[in-house]
């Protein structure tokens, strides 16, 4: 039988894209760092890192904020980590070529992580979807095609010291060729049997890029466009289980919730910012790391150092 390290290595060749052709239990913590490392675990518990928004491109010195990330991870030394989308920016006008070079740049710069990686799709990731891209929907990589053949599977899960862990596609494709929030329901059929096959008493993480819930709205207005429009049908399929978490990206902002003692829900910041250009929602450029023991976890936003550097080098340049 192959070990639990032989196996996440090869689930984290294939998330990757290195080998494809490609808690209702309290305490909870939230507070940021930069420099220290976290405290030694015990051996039954473990820790992972959650990066979303990445917005990968070769403009504006990202590659060296990712870069900056990366290195913060690894001194940091989780078990594995989790993306929230929106790796690359941006597939979805279009232009082969170029789509092409930013999914390769995000797999070469995502080669420095010393720990597994598990990828989740978002909605800048989905090629050639939009009115103005010069690749039709009959293109072999449109939508997803050219996720699934450097990542595989857009929604997949896989399980670690315990815990179940469900990263979700939270996106398709109207008529009017944008975006849309939702799990299709051919996603939702596969979650149905992955959730039968589990013991009801498994702690349940689950990924996602577009919120299944958000206070955005009720904080700025607007009508409720930013979360997942049928997460209320996923939420019934989690009903007689044990979700603990959902992480979510795609806001660029930072939120933390418990529902009911049933679920926290923890929207993770982003590594990119706005753009590259400085903070969104004013919420600083950064990732989270959570740290499970038995059956408890806590989360801390981590500052990847990012703004300083940005502002340095704008200094230098006489910005």
């Amino acid at each position: 039988m192959k070990s639990n390290r032989q196996k996440g290595r090869r689930e984290f060749l294939i998330r990757s894209g290195l080998g494809a052709a490609a808690l209702p239990i309290m305490p909870f913590s939230c507070h940021e760092t930069t420099q220290d490392k976290v405290k030694e675990l015990p051996t039954d518990s473990f820790q992972f890192a959650f990066l979303t928004d990445i917005h990968i491109k070769p403009e504006m010195n990202a590659p060296k904020g990712f870069q900056m990330a990366i290195d913060t991870v690894n001194k940091l030394s989780p078990d594995f980590v989790l993306t929230g989308g929106d790796l690359v920016y941006d597939a979805m006008r279009g232009n082969h070529s170029k789509c092409e070079s930013l999914f390769t740049l995000y797999k070469s710069l995502a080669k420095g992580f010393q720990m597994p990686v598990y990828n989740c799709i978002g909605n800048h990731d989905l090629f050639g979807i939009y009115e103005e891209s010069p690749e039709t929907e009959n293109h072999p990589d449109h939508k997803y095609g050219m996720w699934e053949r450097h990542f595989g599977k857009t929604y997949y899960s896989f399980d670690h010291k315990g815990w179940h862990f469900i990263t979700l596609n939270s996106l398709d494709v109207t008529e009017k060729k944008r975006y849309e929030a939702v799990f299709h329901q051919q996603q939702m059929q596969w979650l149905k049997e992955d959730l039968r096959k589990l013991e009801r008493t498994t702690p349940i993480v689950v990924t996602t890029h577009i919120p299944m819930i958000c206070t955005y709205s009720q904080l700025n207005g607007g009508d409720n466009t930013r979360t997942v429009k049928n997460a209320p049908e996923a939420f019934k399929l989690f009903e007689d289980h044990n979700l603990k978490l959902i992480l979510q990206g795609h806001i660029h902002w930072k939120e933390y919730g418990q529902v009911n003692d049933r679920f926290h829900f923890l929207t993770g910041g982003s590594i990119a910012g706005n753009g590259w250009k400085g903070r969104r929602h004013n919420t600083k450029e950064g990732f989270v790391m959570v740290k499970v023991t038995g059956t408890e976890f806590s989360w801390e936003y981590i500052d990847h150092g990012w703004e300083d550097e940005r502002l340095k080098t704008s200094h230098r340049n006489g910005a």
